[in-house]
């Protein structure tokens, strides 16, 4: 009854110590559980993704997410960075409990902006258990909220509205391309083992309007971005310990999307990548044909963390120099998702030309990643 009792505490979303009163609730459940779920589906080979089908939520899944990066500028001429992402997990306990407060599946979500006046990350998080109207992660179509936190899909694109502590954004993202499948026709091995992947896709060159408030001020925006999906029941290798990833719209309308998943010496575990040019033709990189090497790091002051904050990656034979719109980029996610992350805008040249812009993801520098 302790457990339930805390677990009916869950509200809305309106500070930290929520967040964290949720999260103590959630672990509560975890533990007064009595049956693990044994049943998570699978990521195999020949499953054909379709569309709008697939932008929606996939809850026989252990783990998946929605996200959103992308450049603006304001009226004025300023570049910001905005980074959007909602997490869907299954943490396959007590799903035979017929009780609603039952969590069977969790939502987080985690907003940020990069303003190079500001000089570090604006950020904010949420965390609720799904239902009762308050959270969601819908089937057959991308809608996913949490509260006042939402990601939904319109006709055309996506629109965004996230009201977070020192912003909010009131974001459209309209399609200017096709789907790109990444890996094998939308699998993406992730391991040496091939239940090490997910289901994968992106959607790069997303052109951004509408308005984003910095601390009271408005400003209208536009740009472009990308949005990411992933869906998995077995994502990282046991020795893993993070990855470095990068998703970059290229100043010709092409895209990019390159990644490594690295071990505990650091080395690379596994790698993969894909190059839609501007003609649409697609190339994909086996493990051995991706490359990230440091070119730069930043140590965090707040927590200690070493991050290779500026990188060349190295696919099939291109360069990309990656140096990113501001050094401290860092995404704390501890009342949420548990761990600590560099998410940051960058931009890539190539022999002093530049070639576009995108998102650095760094994770694992902080401790071993865990989803």
């Amino acid at each position: 009854m302790r457990c339930k009792r805390r677990i009916a505490l869950l509200g809305r979303v309106a500070s930290e110590q929520v967040l964290v009163a949720r999260l103590l609730a959630i672990v509560c459940a975890c533990l007064c559980a009595s049956a693990v779920a044994r049943d998570y589906a699978q990521v195999k080979p020949g499953y054909e993704l379709q569309f709008p089908r697939d932008q929606g939520s996939h809850p026989r899944f252990r783990t998946e997410w929605w996200y959103l990066t992308g450049w603006v500028k304001d009226a004025r001429g300023r570049n910001l960075g905005i980074q959007i992402t909602f997490f869907r997990n299954r943490p396959g306990v007590d799903e035979n409990n017929p009780s609603r407060f039952a969590p069977r599946q969790l939502l987080f979500a985690h907003a940020a902006l990069a303003d190079p006046e500001i000089g570090k990350l604006l950020h904010d998080q949420r965390a609720a258990r799904a239902g009762f109207g308050l959270a969601e992660a819908l089937e057959g179509h991308t809608d996913v909220f949490i509260d006042d936190w939402s990601l939904k899909q319109i006709a055309g694109g996506y629109h965004a509205s996230i009201a977070a502590r020192d912003f909010t954004y009131a974001l459209d993202f309209k399609a200017t391309q096709p789907v790109l499948l990444e890996g094998d026709h939308g699998l993406s091995r992730k391991g040496p083992l091939p239940a090490e992947a997910s289901y994968y896709y992106s959607q790069p060159q997303l052109a951004v309007s509408g308005s984003i408030t910095i601390k009271g001020e408005k400003r209208e925006v536009s740009g472009s971005a990308w949005l990411d999906h992933e869906w998995s029941s077995q994502y990282l290798a046991p020795q893993a310990q993070g990855w470095d990833w990068v998703g970059l719209n290229l100043a010709d309308g092409g895209a990019l999307m390159a990644f490594r998943i690295r071990d505990r010496s650091g080395g690379t575990l596994w790698a993969g990548g894909t190059l839609r040019s501007a003609d649409g033709r697609v190339r994909n990189f086996a493990p051995g044909e991706v490359l990230f090497e440091p070119l730069r790091r930043w140590r965090s002051p707040r927590t200690g963390a070493d991050y290779p904050v500026a990188q060349r990656v190295r696919v099939g034979g291109l360069d990309f120099d990656l140096e990113p719109m501001m050094d401290d980029q860092e995404l704390d996610s501890r009342a949420s998702t548990g761990s600590i992350y560099w998410e940051g805008a960058v931009k890539a040249k190539s022999g002093g030309k530049s070639l576009g812009s995108g998102y650095l993801e760094l994770t694992g520098y902080w401790r071993p990643l865990r989803l």
